[in-house]
């Protein structure tokens, strides 16, 4: 049964994601609670309401479940714990395994592995001795990660070509936290794809973008992306394969990289609306954003059509001061998300240039 317009929806968390998800769902008629730490944050300035408390606040989960119709989230660090306390009282999605699933680097690849989709080669480490191990197994080069926690490219240190040996106190550099150690993947571009599925199993995927990050942060998704129909099919594919596995209800993000000879590799997953996914507000009659909350909602999905072949770019920093020059320029669409002050990696906003489709 969908939500009829006029009901309440909770999200946990208040950044940029919040806050697009909040514009969306005011145009399907629905209400918009958050549950967000900092006050005045991004989805405050278009919600409803917004209830300022930690993520694990009892009293505070308590509050959204009693006031929501239906509880979804904008970040996959949301505590496993809170999403479980809210889904007794409440109907939460994406559920509560996702997350599992997704806060753990080893946890996710195992998953991935486990329904046939490949990932690089791994290892985990818990300390010096298993990473000098680690890296023999790798010929000295890899991409140690923490397990939990990371994004934007914190908690990661590279090796490369280094001897198997006089690592000692590596892991205590690196919080003396559970850690993976990822094996160097000679892939030829990033792509992600954003797809949904819906209470009734029904799926939805965009097409695949092509993604380039800058010191670990995401700086801008084209489309289409340089492969072949194959390949972004294999990528829709997986991605399908990965939200039935998870009895999964919402819209996810799956990044892969793409090999020499079109095979693919899942990166990660991120049980959320998705940065690579931005392009789709300005491309797409239905964005990512609408079919997430279509989809908790109980509505039918959205055409994931793209009208527009595009280029989105995030505004890092001070890129925020290239705003007047943006909005000059014909065919642009530019978001910002209301954040007062403008640090080094934080993300201010991002916009979407438009060409005709091809």
């Amino acid at each position: 049964m969908s939500l009829p317009a006029g009901s309440t929806i909770g999200i946990v968390g208040g950044g940029q994601l919040g806050r697009m998800l909040a514009m969306a769902a005011a145009r399907l008629g629905y209400r918009i609670v958050v549950l967000e730490p900092q006050p005045d944050c991004p989805a405050a300035q278009v919600a409803n309401r917004q209830i300022t408390a930690a993520y694990d606040d009892t009293a505070a989960l308590a509050e959204l479940a009693a006031v929501s119709a239906v509880v979804t989230y904008e970040f996959e660090n949301v505590p496993v714990m809170a999403a479980s306390a809210l889904a007794v009282t409440v109907p939460v999605y994406p559920p509560a395994r996702a997350l599992e699933v997704a806060q753990d680097r080893v946890a996710e690849k195992k998953f991935l592995n486990g329904i046939g989709v490949p990932t690089a080669d791994f290892c985990p480490v818990d300390n010096d001795d298993e990473l000098t191990a680690a890296l023999k197994k790798f010929d000295g080069s890899g991409i140690l990660k923490t397990r939990r926690m990371g994004y934007d490219g914190k908690g990661q240190r590279v090796f490369r070509n280094m001897e198997t040996g006089g690592f000692a106190g590596t892991c205590e550099a690196m919080g003396n936290v559970p850690l993976i150690l990822e094996s160097f993947v000679a892939f030829e571009r990033e792509i992600s794809v954003i797809a949904a599925r819906g209470m009734d199993g029904s799926l939805a995927a965009y097409d695949p973008a092509e993604n380039v990050h800058r010191n670990g942060i995401l700086h801008s998704s084209t489309l289409p992306a340089r492969i072949e129909s194959e390949t972004a099919a294999a990528a829709q594919a997986a991605a399908a394969k990965i939200l039935a596995s998870l009895d999964y209800v919402g819209v996810i993000g799956i990044e892969f990289f793409v090999l020499a000879d079109g095979a693919l590799l899942a990166n990660e997953i991120a049980p959320r609306v998705h940065n690579s996914g931005h392009w789709t507000e300005a491309a797409c009659i239905v964005s990512q954003f609408e079919q997430h909350i279509r989809a908790v909602a109980g509505l039918p999905l959205g055409n994931p059509g793209r009208h527009f072949d595009c280029v989105m770019e995030n505004l890092i920093g001070d890129d925020i001061l290239r705003v007047p020059a943006l909005l000059a320029e014909p065919d642009l669409m530019l978001h910002l998300y209301g954040k007062a002050e403008a640090r080094p990696g934080r993300k201010m906003g991002h916009f979407t240039r438009m060409s005709r489709h091809r």
